[in-house]
């Protein structure tokens, strides 16, 4: 059944009008109207969140993982529907967004089976001792607890996956936060039909329609309103450096600051190591040229500059890469913004002192095509543009004399999402020279891999120092994502019946 977009907000689960409307720009398909985001719409839907969160945050583990899963079900019987509007709105191919939309569901359920477990709850308990000398201590009892409202912003390149039910909704949810979120305009309908799944989940189990609402589009004082009305206590974005930076600055800045936790961009580095290079440096160049090219380059995981020691070793690596670039055909970004920022990026980079083209293509419109530069390590160092990240299938190649100088562009790194050593047996001493570099750079450190692609699971982190994200001691990606949602407290003396059921569960078993 095809989808028609009834093109309003969800606050508290009621459709809601605007009088301001703005049109979306599909990749395919026609366009439709949908109501308009307002700081009015921001308080009314903040208002429903905070009026609900002492009920929710009350509600049983089980019945909070009941409404996970709900939701899953939700979109999976919205799955055609979720899967026509998305790809139209995105220029994404249906297999990508019915994987993505199983990785959705798949960490809602992921949330659902942690938080039965209750491990997450960190539950610590010192007995009280009253004979101690010179003092007595009390009964102490720990917890985590959820923080309180929770604004979500959805991304523009994971429609599902980072948006309106995606990671950071799950685990605001999950920790017991209801949640308002800011829609991306890039895919309103997406949005929307999501947001429907998440209403129905709500109504199906009878809880309070506060928990969730969606307010689609407005200006930029949409997002101001939201990062700084007084009952939001966390802000999760996806987003870019600039945009991103503006909403923390924000955060920090209001009477009560509050986390803001933003996941703002990537190059993502890979070093391929001497041996390695020649010993599959074809393999490895093909490879990153396939992942490089993944869904058009607009991944945050995408690996945009490759380190090489230069010499004939690196020579098959390379020229493999530009192979597997050469034979990519044009492919539809997200947006037109999005496409014109890849060129206004690609020529940044060609305009680099020192930066020799190795491919370069033609794109117009909204459609990318790849590109290939390379550089010498000094001339890199001496430019920080060349760090800078350019969203799309765009390839750098640093090279450098010998292992010091790689371990001095590894140095020059600002904060990354990942870090990726190509190696062999024989690389062993250098990578362990690097190693503790790449630590402090990334939050996910591969080895003989491709970054792109975040597997959704116990051990992930997708987070690392700025400007990678806003709080290098956080993942967005992996249960461990829902700490940023809660907060310990310490309960001292107080009665069995006072305690928080978690609590008074944990004592009754003990």
């Amino acid at each position: 059944m095809t989808f028609a977009p009834h093109g309003h907000h969800l606050i508290a689960g009621r459709p809601t009008g605007s009088d301001t409307r703005f049109s979306s720009a599909p990749a395919t398909g026609a366009p439709f109207d949908y109501a308009a985001g307002s700081p009015e719409l921001v308080d009314q839907a903040c208002a429903a969140a905070d009026a609900a969160f002492p009920g929710f945050a009350a509600t049983s583990r089980d019945l909070r993982a009941q409404l996970l899963e709900t939701i899953a079900a939700e979109m999976d019987a919205r799955g055609d529907q979720i899967t026509e509007i998305g790809s139209a709105e995105t220029g994404l191919p249906p297999a990508r967004l019915e994987g993505e939309r199983g990785r959705t569901t798949g960490q809602l359920r992921l949330f659902a089976a942690h938080i039965r477990d209750g491990a997450y709850l960190d539950r610590r308990h010192d007995g009280a001792l009253p004979d101690r000398q010179p003092l007595p201590r009390a009964d102490l009892r720990m917890m985590q607890r959820p923080v309180g409202p929770v604004a979500v912003f959805g991304a523009s390149n994971f429609p599902l996956a980072f948006s309106v039910a995606g990671g950071d909704t799950a685990a605001a949810l999950a920790a017991g936060c209801p949640v308002v979120v800011k829609g991306h305009g890039a895919h309103p309908g997406t949005s929307e039909i999501v947001a429907d799944a998440i209403v129905a989940a709500l109504e199906n189990l009878a809880l309070d329609p506060g928990i969730f609402s969606l307010v689609q589009g407005g200006n930029r004082a949409v997002g101001e309103a939201l990062v700084t009305d007084p009952r939001i206590k966390a802000v999760g974005f996806t987003g870019s450096l600039g945009g991103g930076r503006a909403l923390f600055d924000l955060c920090a800045g209001r009477p009560e600051p509050i986390p803001f936790f933003g996941e703002l961009g990537s190059v993502n580095p890979m070093f391929v190591l001497p041996q390695a290079a020649a010993a599959r440096g074809a393999e490895i160049g093909t490879g990153w040229a396939a992942s490089l090219t993944m869904g058009v380059g607009q991944f945050c995981t995408n690996p945009g500059i490759a380190i090489v020691v230069d010499g004939p070793q690196a020579e098959a690596f390379v020229q493999s890469a530009r192979a597997g670039l050469h034979d990519v055909t044009a492919q539809t970004m997200l947006t037109d913004g999005m496409a014109d920022a890849y060129r206004d990026g690609a020529r940044r980079v060609a305009e680099g002192a020192g930066v020799t083209t190795l491919l370069a293509t033609a794109c117009a419109g909204r459609n990318a095509t790849p590109y290939l530069f390379d550089v010498s390590a000094a001339d890199w160092m001496a430019d920080t543009d060349l760090s800078e990240e350019v969203f799309g299938p765009l390839g750098l190649v640093v090279r450098v004399r010998d292992a010091d100088e790689m371990l001095a562009v590894a140095r020059h790194f600002r904060g990354q999402l990942t870090a990726t050593l190509h190696m062999d047996d024989g690389d062993l001493d250098l990578a362990r020279g690097l190693l503790p570099v790449l630590e402090r750079m990334a939050g996910r450190v591969l080895a003989n891999g491709f970054p792109t692609g975040v597997e959704v699971c116990d051990s992930m982190v997708h987070g690392g120092p700025y400007p990678a994200s806003t709080n290098f001691g956080a993942t967005s990606v992996g249960t461990l994502s829902i700490r940023r949602f809660l907060r310990p407290v310490c309960y001292q003396n107080l009665p069995e019946g006072l305690l928080p059921d978690d609590l008074a569960d944990d004592l009754a078993a003990t």
